[in-house]
């Protein structure tokens, strides 16, 4: 059967495209963590955030196979980057990619495409069609489960939960807001509540795999989102932040390793994410190939 194209739905939320593109990014990850860029976890939580624009989603580009998905070029937050995944037995089908994706997906007249730098074929075509690389980089990290250790310690007075155990969305969204170095107290609007809410609204957030270490003031220090996919031996970690003043305690390592031992639990031998931090290598993360964006000016 000939292999079509379409547009990915203009409707927002968690529609039957939302999951068959989630269906198709488990699946070309489930012999071998090829695709370590765009992975299920990274489709879910963008969806989930208020920062995507939504007003583009048929931009997004879907190929397929007798009803199947077998590549994919969408952007994250909004246009101007493009991320390409690809059923590795259809790699024919970049170069239409990347002519589907400068008539679609750029933005003031630029467009910016993320290559592994292992990836020497598509490089050269890139090259070819105009691209050049840039010092713009994307790491992701593996941690070994069995091999580094998953061992914590915490300062008297601190503890581990879980947001299934205590699901506190004000702590939460203090904990990420400070976290990410925004100056002083979060705001508490009915607009930014809600948006924490929806951060935790995806349909296969686990919130026992969600972990927070509470300080003995009763705030949450740290905080670590963890992803599983039953059946699936990997396991993604997506965000990780500390408020500053319970930094250099160990409790962003408490949170993470407490996160990846749950998950362990369940099935996982690896865990994955998208950094190449120094924190992540020192609590026992192993780099990964980087991938670079290469830009066009259109």
């Amino acid at each position: 059967m000939a292999i079509t194209f379409r547009h990915y739905t203009e409707q927002p939320g968690f529609t039957g495209d939302f999951n068959r593109v989630r269906d198709f990014l488990i699946r070309v990850n489930r012999r071998e963590m090829t695709v370590t860029d765009f992975t299920w976890e990274r489709w879910e939580w963008i969806f989930s955030l208020p920062y995507m624009d939504k007003t583009k989603l048929s931009t997004i580009g879907i190929w397929e196979e007798n009803n199947e998905i077998v590549a994919l070029v969408t952007y994250e937050d909004e246009p101007g980057r493009a991320y390409f995944i690809i059923d590795p037995s259809y790699d024919f089908l970049r170069e239409d990619m990347l002519r589907y994706s400068e008539a679609n997906l750029h933005e003031g007249g630029e467009l910016k495409i993320l290559i592994q730098d292992t990836d020497e074929e598509f490089q050269y075509l890139a090259l070819e069609s105009g691209y050049r690389a840039s010092v713009e980089k994307e790491g992701n990290s593996v941690f070994p489960i069995g091999i580094s250790s998953l061992a914590y310690t915490l300062p008297e007075g601190y503890s581990v939960t879980s947001l299934s155990e205590n699901h506190d969305i004000y702590k939460y969204n203090r904990v990420l807001w400070r976290g990410f170095n925004h100056e002083g107290e979060p705001p508490e609007t009915e607009e930014q509540i809600q948006s924490r809410r929806t951060s935790l609204s995806g349909p296969h957030n686990d919130l026992d795999l969600k972990i927070a270490v509470v300080a003995p003031d009763g705030n949450f220090a740290s905080y670590c989102g963890m992803w599983y996919e039953p059946g699936s031996d990997y396991c993604l970690v997506e965000p990780v932040a500390t408020d500053p003043d319970y930094r250099l305690r160990g409790c962003g390592k408490a949170a993470v390793l407490e996160g990846i031992k749950r998950c362990a639990a369940l099935g996982a031998k690896k865990a994955y994410v998208g950094s190449d931090q120094q924190f992540y290598y020192s609590i026992g993360f192993s780099p990964l190939p980087q991938y670079s964006f290469w830009v066009k000016k259109l």
